[in-house]
């Protein structure tokens, strides 16, 4: 029922780690990423040396939990490199012990997930298994990248209004399933693609799709307390693709449309990983209780505990400052920003001072 879109399970992972290794996709895409001048000269050569390093790389992966510790060094690795601190708060006031539907504000396409995983993990708390579109798996090894690793596909590329219904409904029962029955922690975002505007909002469509699996008998309190979520707040000091999502807003008011360009979701994923991103914190918050209108009251709650958990930097307040002409600005934090925007016309620095200053006016009008 659910073998198109779920994770690999652990006895598919040497399979599927064989199948990588030889996909000529993945080795180009190493290759040329580490060794891009050379690649250019030499491409057979290069992808046979991806691939020989590979081999020695994951003989050692026989399991998902041994690909989990790899990860995790990796992610200890990045959070040391790319931060100035990492933060996380909140699991003392929720339940643990019961498996968890994470929903958290959209900001980095892989690391908001990867971070909410890097707390749970330095917790003794099982990891997630994430939710991932498939307007990212451009590519087949891409698929199986992720799914060896505790992820699970979104359809969002189905044609027919049928087929995304059923698509909808297949979701919706593998979530329930997993973590009802299977008592897994799962993790989706709050709305597809990234708030590139700083705007944290829960698409009520996405509460909807989750509560399509709950027959007409069961109260809503009750099915709930089946699924079981719990809001996460996360907040970057800096957003290492503020510059690229302040040219693409810019060129969205200006004609109506933007149009990716080659390999860009790649490239976002990569400057997210390895972009400075200064402080950066995880604030788990109160779970999603009781009786509720519809999905769009549920979706308001889950925003109400997102915005108010929201860790305002200063780069948040100056940024907010600066467009209201406030006298409040703290000039290095400005400087800070001035460099972030350099070579940017008057409308994409308009908007990434936007996007920094947007998580403040949500607070002010929560509180």
């Amino acid at each position: 029922m659910f073998d198109d879109i779920r994770p690999y399970r652990d006895d598919e992972v040497v399979t599927v780690i064989r199948k990588l290794i030889n996909d000529q996709g993945l080795l180009s895409s190493i290759a040329s990423f580490k060794m891009p001048r050379l690649y250019k000269l030499l491409p057979v050569i290069c992808r046979s040396m991806v691939k020989w390093t590979l081999k020695l790389r994951v003989s050692k992966f026989h399991n998902i939990e041994d690909i989990q510790r790899e990860v995790a060094k990796y992610l200890h690795h990045l959070v040391q490199k790319s931060t100035d601190g990492f933060t996380f708060h909140g699991l003392e006031k929720i339940d643990t012990s019961k498996p968890m539907l994470f929903i958290s504000n959209h900001r980095d396409i892989v690391l908001d997930v990867a971070l909410i995983n890097w707390a749970l993990y330095n917790s003794g708390i099982n990891t997630v298994e994430a939710a991932v579109g498939d307007n990212l798996l451009h590519q087949p090894w891409v698929a199986d990248l992720m799914r060896i690793n505790k992820s699970f596909i979104v359809k969002r590329s189905e044609e027919s209004k049928r087929a995304m219904l059923n698509a909808s409904k297949q979701l919706s029962a593998y979530i329930h399933h997993t973590v009802y029955e299977r008592q897994q922690n799962i993790w989706i975002a709050q709305r597809e693609g990234r708030a590139k505007d700083g705007i944290d909002k829960t698409n009520s469509a996405l509460i909807s799709m989750l509560l399509l699996n709950k027959d007409k008998q069961t109260p809503l309190a009750d099915y709930l307390s089946e699924i079981n979520i719990v809001p996460v707040s996360i907040s970057y000091e800096f957003d290492p693709c503020d510059r690229d999502k302040a040219i693409e807003l810019a060129e969205r008011e200006a004609t109506g449309c933007y149009k990716k360009k080659e390999n860009e979701d790649l490239n976002s994923i990569t400057q997210g990983l390895m972009g400075k991103k200064g402080r950066v914190h995880v604030e788990f918050c109160h779970t999603i209780q009781g009786d509720y209108a519809d999905s769009k009251a549920v979706a308001k709650a889950i925003d109400k505990e997102i915005i108010s958990n929201y860790k305002l930097y200063d780069s948040n307040l100056t940024a907010y400052a600066q467009l209201h002409q406030q006298d409040d600005i703290k000039q290095s934090v400005m400087n800070q920003l001035n460099s972030r925007m350099s070579d940017l016309t008057e409308q994409q620095q308009h908007w990434l001072l936007t996007m920094y200053a947007n998580p403040v006016r949500a607070k002010q009008a929560v509180d």
